[in-house]
């Protein structure tokens, strides 16, 4: 497995992590844990991550917790969201720039610019 970059929980309760997903990111991707006894894992490659977004209501900004919202080229993982964590700002320019080198290294280009 892939170094450990940054790992959070959902904060949901006053900016506690009391929640049982976890979000694990690597050098080439985004896991998500959700579950305690029925488990789920999720996975997203960082190439394929396409656009982000930070949303934070009212309660989230008084505990310092927000949501990035991730669009993605992946068919099962369309679109999704990372819920309640800290310093959401700070997470999605680390997410920006790894999927920049990620596509880099890997020698992808985007269409978006091709038209």
């Amino acid at each position: 497995m892939s170094n450990t970059i940054w790992k959070d929980r959902k904060r949901p309760i006053f900016g506690l992590p009391l929640s049982f997903t976890k979000y694990i990111l690597t050098e080439e991707k985004l896991i998500i844990n959700i579950g305690f006894l029925a488990k789920t894992e999720e996975e997203i490659r960082l190439y394929r991550m396409t656009d982000f977004s930070v949303n934070q209501g009212l309660f989230q900004r008084l505990f310092r917790v927000g949501n990035i919202k991730i669009s993605s080229s992946d068919n099962m993982q369309g679109e999704f969201t990372i819920r309640d964590i800290k310093k959401p700002y700070e997470v999605k320019e680390m997410l920006s720039d790894m999927v920049e080198k990620e596509r880099e290294k890997k020698g992808i280009v985007t269409n978006e610019f091709l038209k």
